[in-house]
């Protein structure tokens, strides 16, 4: 192969069915592809209608608007000297496919249909399409390329099809969503598959955030023997371009490598950004509360969105302690957002008159404690209301799992940023976020946590020390461990057994809580469907 192809890759942020939009985008990379130098352009998966269109997939005009928005892409390509690999959804003979497409000369030259289907974690690909099964090799400057999408990287059998077909080098469209330790896994499977047929291999990956998933971008390029030869930087819309001379890459660049906390962070800068953005949200609304989750909340919007369209309201009931009000008029100093308080006692008294008959005789309990939650989240949801502002819920997932936050309360909102971060992981954020800049005092950071809603409340006077819980939670939800294992795996029977029942007995909380982002490989959402109804009992 002593050819030489230059190949743009379209590391796209795209809108889930603003086909319309989305087709100028390819346009514009198109055109900014021909002046770079290339001769080929390739985008991720699904880049006409977006990734995931879940449901809207089941819309036979769906498929009609995608195929005329994919006309008027290639008919760009009698104008301008590039060759164009498309990803989008494709319907022919009543089945429907998950397609790549390959524009030349103001046609459509070949489609190529997605032959491995993913069914686990956040993917219900078998829903939707039907599976297919002809390799797909096309020639662009002298060199035969296979196309293959996304799933189909991680078998042996459609990189194998291809290379018998001819190809030279493989290319994949993907849109392969965050969680951490991903890009290790994709580079490592992508080697396999270079070992396997010989092939040089492109990796173009979807960037940007889409409800509850962020996609890294990342993508990459392999040479025959394996090494990296190239790698975008994550988290970013980009427009690289790369060389194949002689069957290996060249004129590529790696992006500088990540820490774990710095890509999380990005991941929910990013997906905070989104979400907003792309459901034109005016600004969010932050609860303030004087500890690390809020303040964590706080920080990750300001960096999404930019002081001015981020507000942080501090509620104070007779439990809040003064160090608490210091504290996040400090933070909310340091990071130069709207600031107010309004205190909940007189709602607090308000609601313990109107209840008194009906609790006469009952002792005290979380039912009071609630009630302050609750009012907070009503004074949030009253000011969202009023300004088009989204409520960022500031729940973690330790949280989440034992039901350790109250419906209504600190769960009401749009929006819940660290959904899929455990609370040992808040805490690690929380110190990497002031490496960047010290905005969070450390007071917020080294205190033991409380909600505050009795004196001298503290976490742990409900739940295990967080790094046993957070150890359980984890085995049991990521890893599918039984009590009985995680219990042999060396964490106290008497932790597992009451965090289990708590995961378990509050999933009808769970059901009800907005919508947040996925960094971990599996979160309570889109990976997570257990019944609410159950009577199952673990192994012990």
């Amino acid at each position: 192969m002593n050819k030489t192809l230059t190949i743009a890759i379209a590391q796209f942020n795209l809108v889930v069915g603003d086909l319309e939009a989305n087709a100028e985008r390819i346009v514009k990379a198109a055109e900014d592809a021909r002046v770079a130098g290339a001769a080929l352009l390739i985008t991720p998966e699904l880049a006409l209608s977006g990734y995931p269109p879940e449901d809207l997939l089941l819309r036979p005009d769906f498929y009609r608007a995608c195929a005329l928005q994919l006309e008027c892409i290639a008919a760009l390509t009698r104008s301008i000297d590039l060759v164009l690999v498309v990803g989008h959804p494709f319907e022919r003979d009543g089945r429907r496919f998950n397609a790549a497409s390959v524009l030349r000369a103001g046609g459509v030259e070949a489609t190529y249909l997605k032959r491995e289907l993913p069914n686990y974690e956040v993917f219900d690909e078998k829903r939707y399409f039907a599976r297919g099964d002809q390799a797909c090799v096309v020639e662009v400057c002298g060199v035969r390329i296979g196309l293959n999408i996304c799933e189909d990287l991680w078998s042996p059998e459609p990189a194998r099809l291809a290379r018998a077909a001819g190809a030279e080098v493989l290319i994949g469209l993907n849109a392969s969503p965050y969680h951490m330790s991903k890009q290790s896994e994709r580079i490592a499977v992508m080697r396999a598959r270079v070992a396997e047929t010989g092939m040089p291999l492109l990796y173009c990956n979807m960037v940007g955030g889409q409800d509850e998933l962020v996609f890294d971008g990342a993508s990459f390029a392999l040479d025959g023997d394996g090494s990296l030869s190239h790698q975008s930087d994550a988290f970013e819309e980009r427009l690289d371009v790369v060389a194949l001379r002689a069957g290996r890459w060249a004129s590529g660049r790696i992006a500088a490598p990540l820490t774990v906390e710095e890509e999380v962070y990005r991941a929910l800068v990013l997906g905070v950004r989104d979400y907003l953005g792309k459901n034109r949200f005016p600004g969010a609304i932050i609860g303030l509360s004087g500890g690390i989750d809020s303040a964590l909340t706080l920080c990750i919007a300001v960096d999404a969105l930019g002081p001015e369209r981020v507000r942080a309201v501090m509620m104070a009931s007779p439990y809040t302690a003064q160090m608490s009000l210091d504290d996040s008029r400090a933070l909310v100093a340091n990071l130069g957002v709207r600031y107010d308080e309004i205190p909940i006692t007189a709602a607090m008294n308000t609601f313990t008159e109107l209840l008194a008959p009906q609790f006469a005789g009952l002792p005290a309990d979380t039912t009071e404690e609630n009630l302050q939650s609750r009012i907070r989240g009503m004074i949030l949801m009253a000011l969202s209301n009023k300004t088009g502002a989204i409520v960022l819920t500031t729940g973690n997932k330790s949280e989440m799992a034992t039901g350790y936050a109250t419906l209504y309360g600190d769960m009401a909102g749009g929006f819940a940023v660290l959904k899929d971060l455990y609370k040992t992981f808040v805490f690690r954020l929380s110190r990497w976020r002031n490496t960047v800049a010290p905005v969070m005092p450390e007071n917020i950071i080294t205190r033991p946590p409380s909600a505050e809603l009795k004196p001298d409340q503290t976490d742990q006077d409900s739940l295990p020390p967080y790094e046993v819980l957070d150890a359980i939670i984890e085995a049991y939800m990521e890893r599918d461990e039984s009590p009985g294992q995680i219990i042999a795996g060396g964490l106290p029977e008497p932790d597992v057994r009451r965090t289990v029942a708590m995961l378990k007995r509050n999933e009808y909380k769970r059901r009800q809580a907005p919508v947040g982002i996925r960094v971990t490989r599996r979160g309570f959402g889109k990976d997570w469907r257990y019944p609410i109804t159950s009577r199952y009992r673990d192994a012990y």
